[in-house]
């Protein structure tokens, strides 16, 4: 069975829609098990065991049902994963099978719409009286592919799953517990009140824990960082330029600013808005969601109900009269009419009105327009790469149709977007592509020192941070974050950065997936001969290859190590750690033998690769063969007067030799100390001189 990502039905493997919702498909990995780090959801009501031996059992089954409705709507309107119901317990995941890249703060989302949902349960019928206690936890599990829920068969596994069950017996009634991970990645979105540590069955130590309360920001907001914006100057002069000229020549421009997760887009839209907000102009947001959407026109109805003073409490009533209102005093003819239109395109009101889209794309341009007039205009919208078609479609027609105003459209995408709407701004008047690039290495460090001002890091610290998070300002915090808590060292990957990665990852068509996962067996460069060892579809790859060169993440080396082998690298080593990190340790194993079977073939022993052979054969769980190849590269660093690197090679060699091969053991511990000597090592050298001699004969 294949589980939908988008409702999480399952369907049959070949089924090319879901048969419940109708989502496209995509074909399945050829992987059965990944690792991921994973949200797990645990709700259970309380004494409820105890109050269904006093019932009939068509009564509890009353009680039951809507309640497992609610709940799984909750769940999985969040994009999490019902595994199991057990009794009246609930299990959810959420990252697998696909991550989204935020799944804690879908899972604390979930996890308190799940509350409030019972308490409305309670309030339409008083005696049902439920209460329940539930528990999240974030971590790294074993995720099988092939599991079906609907027989029974568990999705993920490990620790995660256990801790959550047991903060879930520890939560208080009607409340939330979360664990350390998930706290941390979702305490700026979230209100979070102490709570004493769990002591957790089996678990040595306490188990910290926080009680979520609510929702503090809206989904996919973040607060804007401490620090002043490092590196950006030169687009955040472009977009002041852009702006200038709209003002001067009343000539509407759209403009996106695209690149990955934490590049930096909001952060310069925000400092772009605060230099247009000091003169007279009117700067309106919205934002498409994830997840939640009433409407497909979700970005521009949040801008709406900003310019009218709506809110999502309002009855369809009063939020009818405010738009009317505000139309009134933004046109002068067919306010009431266009204000209809409007409602009907953002979903206000209940009228049953059903009006053609020409109509109500031409009211969403008259009040953009208007909007101009009256004074310089810019639009923002944030996230359109997760926008319905119907919202692209709209901010399109907008952007080519309107004329001679003051109107910025400032739109943000991840590099999705391309995926979705391949001829995103083509053929339009004025448009412009604003990519964001890494953050130069100077700005890096200088952002990872100001971020651990307070840990008092030394300066090698800073450099392996910001090398780590390869200039992205988002991973540099993350990152720094980590160190100033002591939740990781600087070549620790959080899981907020695991998890934004994997969502990246997860939107990839399968093949291109597989031979990424694939191909960061063998390190930061890869050959195309050695991925077809792996699996021998060589014209498959070799397209999958040139596709995710076009998706930034691999580049073509124009020299290759091997002779008549194609060379490729990784664009970013933070993808290429996170793709190793999915595949399950015995596929790791066999992908490293291939890998080295294939550089025998293809470079024999030479001294270059043994390195890189002696990795791939250790990893493959054979020693013996790896020592041959970190001897063979000892030595030819010993020729070449590398002494350190030989002394670094011999000395693993030593170390995979078992304690019961003496005289390789001698034999090895000779040779380091002479490398030991020629590189002033020589207190090394003393003792490994003592280990090469052999014990004395007994007298």
């Amino acid at each position: 069975m294949f589980t939908c990502p988008r409702c999480s039905a399952e369907n049959p493997p070949l089924a090319k829609f879901c048969s419940e919702c109708g989502a496209p498909l995509a074909a399945q990995s050829g992987l059965a098990e990944e690792r991921k780090v994973v949200t797990v959801l645990f709700a259970d009501l309380v004494g409820f065991t105890a109050r269904s031996e006093r019932l009939d059992p068509e009564d509890v089954r009353a009680i039951l049902t809507p309640y497992f409705a609610r709940v799984r709507n909750e769940i999985e309107s969040f994009g999490g994963t019902v595994e199991k119901f057990i009794g009246d317990a609930v299990m959810a995941v959420f990252g697998a099978p696909v991550a989204y890249g935020d799944d804690p703060e879908r899972a604390v989302r979930a996890a308190i719409a799940i509350r409030d949902a019972v308490q409305e349960l309670n309030a339409a019928d008083p005696e049902l009286d439920l209460q329940m206690r539930i528990a999240v936890n974030t971590g790294e599990a074993l995720v099988s592919l092939s599991a079906s829920a609907a027989q029974g068969e568990g999705m993920v596994t490990g620790d995660v799953v256990n801790t959550a069950s047991r903060l879930q017996e520890a939560a208080p009634v009607n409340g939330i517990l979360v664990g350390e991970e998930t706290y941390s990645a979702t305490r700026s979105a979230v209100e979070y009140a102490e709570a004493e540590a769990v002591l957790a069955k089996g678990k040595q130590l306490p188990v910290r824990v926080w009680r979520a309360l609510t929702p503090v920001l809206s989904p996919g907001e973040r607060r804007r960082g401490k620090v002043p914006m490092l590196g950006r100057a030169s687009e955040l002069g472009v977009l002041v330029g852009i702006w200038e000229n709209v003002v001067a020549e009343k000539r509407p421009q759209l403009v996106t600013l695209c690149g990955p997760a934490g590049i930096g887009k909001s952060r310069l839209a925000a400092e772009f808005v605060d230099l247009v907000d000091v003169s007279e102009a009117r700067v309106i947001r919205g934002r498409s969601l994830p997840y939640g959407e009433v409407t497909p026109y979700g970005a521009f109805a949040a801008q709406v109900k900003q310019v009218a003073g709506m809110f999502d409490t309002d009855s369809d009533e009063t939020a009818s009269e405010k738009l009317n209102a505000a139309m009134a005093t933004l046109v002068e003819t067919d306010a009431a009419e266009l204000a209809a239109h409007i409602a009907m395109l953002i979903g206000v009101g209940k009228d049953g009105g059903v009006g053609d889209r020409q109509t109500l794309f031409f009211a969403a341009r008259r009040l953009v327009e208007a909007l101009a007039l009256d004074r310089p205009t810019v639009l923002v919208f944030d996230d359109i790469h997760v926008s319905a078609s119907s919202m692209l479609d709209l901010l399109e027609t907008l952007a080519s149709r309107v004329r001679e105003v003051p109107l910025m459209f400032l739109t943000l995408a991840r590099p999705e977007l391309s995926t979705q709407r391949p001829t995103w701004g083509s053929g339009l008047p004025a448009y412009v592509a604003l990519p964001l690039e890494r953050l130069a290495a100077e700005d890096s460090e200088e952002l990872g020192r100001r971020l651990l001002v307070s840990a008092g890091a030394d300066t090698r610290t800073v450099d392996e941070l910001a090398a780590k998070a390869e200039g992205n300002p988002l991973f540099i915090e993350e990152l720094a974050s980590s160190l100033v808590e002591g939740r990781a060292n600087a070549g620790e990957l959080p899981s907020s950065i695991r998890g934004i990665i994997a969502a990246r990852l997860d939107t990839l068509p399968p093949l291109e997936r597989d031979v990424l996962l694939d191909a960061s067996v063998f390190g930061k460069v890869f050959w195309s001969g050695g991925l077809t060892t792996i699996a021998n579809d060589a014209p498959a790859r070799h397209e999958a290859l040139d596709s995710l060169e076009g998706r930034d993440l691999i580049r073509r080396d124009p020299v290759s190590r091997l002779q008549g082998q194609q060379q490729f690298a990784f664009k970013h080593q933070l993808i290429r750690e996170v793709a190793y990190s999915i595949l399950p340790r015995t596929l790791r194993a066999k992908r490293h033998r291939a890998i080295a079977l294939f550089l025998e073939g293809a470079a024999g022993e030479a001294g270059d690769v043994a390195p890189a052979l002696a990795h791939h054969w250790r990893e493959a769980g054979e020693p013996e063969r790896a020592v041959d190849y970190l001897l063979v590269g000892a030595e030819q660093a010993n020729r070449g007067w590398a002494k350190d690197e030989a002394f670094r090679l011999f000395g693993e060699a030593l170390e995979l030799v078992p304690e019961d091969a003496i005289e390789r053991r001698r034999e090895i511990a000779k040779q380091l100390a002479v490398v030991a000597q020629a590189a002033f090592h020589l207190i090394d050298a003393e003792r490994l001189v003592r280990h090469a001699r052999p014990d004395p004969e007994p007298a």
